[in-house]
């Protein structure tokens, strides 16, 4: 008597697998990595800070690298065929990634976001070949996403969720191996801090853990936009606080997503909207770009930690993300009426940051 047997083999699966496999690893093979600037700071401070400018990526980014590693994670379990569409609840840069993958191995894509979400972005989006739904609440993003993977038999990616697995936190050329490797010929290879803001938490998930894993004594600072609602829940241990979300594109959630792991987090604080966008503003003089609102949030974070260490005594190093470029923002964060619109006066913020970069005094 022989029991039963089911064998759901497919050769024709598999080879579009694997070739849709081989196609994002060449992309990555012909890529460089991006750049790690030095940011000038006043001498006196005896502090380095150094960003890694995530926007250099081809799709203008720090989420092209989770795209990829979204990407590979869904192929390599099974989720995606040549005919699966894929749905991403997201607002904004991770679409615009998932949608040159998704042309790169011949699937249909489709992003799910705010209506609020920058026209720049959307343009981007469809301009790889992606699909924009857009919803006016934005704590809907998840829900709609599932109904229309449902409605159309797609897969729906969910950042939020596979973001801090779908990523090597070991290495295999991970953002925090190649921060230290860039690192390793500096005065201070090792740095004090490293302050990434957090969207899914799957960044400072991987950088969390790899510190952990290599053994240095680098803290991991994880600022937050006001409205959002990791830093209350992280301060409470309390995972389901809520918030009502951020307006600061990319960062800050409406609920604490299954990514964050809060527990490889050092140090959090809440940083004022208007703080994100003056920072931001001030640093395009120094750097000659500009640069997003969630890098805004990031200086104002690190500016305020070299000050501390400064204070201290203590000289080093800090590591802060440019998550993106600014020009995705003209027409929102960097249009004057616009922020007005939303209530930002950004004259004592700004005053801070220059004063800060002038003499090494913060007042922040």
């Amino acid at each position: 008597m022989t029991g039963q047997v089911l064998d759901r083999s497919d050769r024709q699966r598999r080879d579009w697998v694997a070739e849709a496999v081989r196609r994002i690893e060449a992309d990555a093979q012909r890529s460089a990595d991006t750049h790690l600037l030095r940011f000038p700071l006043p001498a006196q401070l005896g502090v380095d800070l150094y960003l890694k400018d995530e926007s250099t990526h081809i799709t203008g980014s720090l989420k092209h690298r989770l795209a990829r590693s979204l990407f590979l994670y869904a192929l390599c379990n099974g989720w995606l065929t040549e005919s699966t569409t894929v749905i991403e609840s997201s607002s904004g840069s991770t679409a615009v990634s998932e949608a040159y993958f998704a042309r790169m191995v011949g699937v249909p894509f489709v992003a799910v976001m705010p209506r609020r979400t920058s026209p720049q972005k959307i343009a981007l989006i469809e301009g790889q070949g992606g699909s924009c739904h857009l919803v006016d609440d934005a704590s809907q993003i998840y829900p709609e996403s599932v109904r229309l993977a449902a409605e159309c038999g797609g897969h729906y990616m969910d950042q939020f969720t596979h973001a801090e697995r779908a990523t090597d936190w070991r290495g295999n050329n991970n953002i925090a191996e190649s921060m230290f490797q860039q690192l390793s010929l500096e005065e201070h290879p090792i740095p004090e801090w490293i302050v990434i803001a957090a969207g899914t938490g799957g960044t400072s998930a991987t950088i969390g853990r790899y510190l952990r894993y290599r053994g240095h004594h680098t803290r991991l600072c994880v600022p937050d936009p006001e409205n959002s609602a990791f830093f209350d829940a992280w301060s409470a241990d309390d995972p389901t606080i809520c918030g009502v979300g951020s307006k600061i594109e990319g960062i800050g959630r409406p609920r604490v997503e299954p990514s964050f792991v809060g527990q490889v987090i050092d140090r959090m604080q809440v940083v004022p909207d208007a703080a994100s966008v003056a920072t931001m503003r001030q640093v395009e003089q120094v750097l000659g770009k500009k640069v997003g609102p969630s890098t805004g949030t990031n200086l104002w974070a690190a500016f305020g930690l070299a000050a501390e260490m400064a204070a201290s005594g203590t000289r080093g190093s800090i590591v802060a993300l440019l998550c993106d470029s600014g020009e995705r923002y003209t027409q929102t964060y960097y249009d004057d009426d616009w922020v007005a619109a939303q209530g930002w006066q950004l004259g004592e913020p700004a005053a801070v940051v220059s004063e800060f970069l002038a003499s090494g005094t913060w007042a922040g």
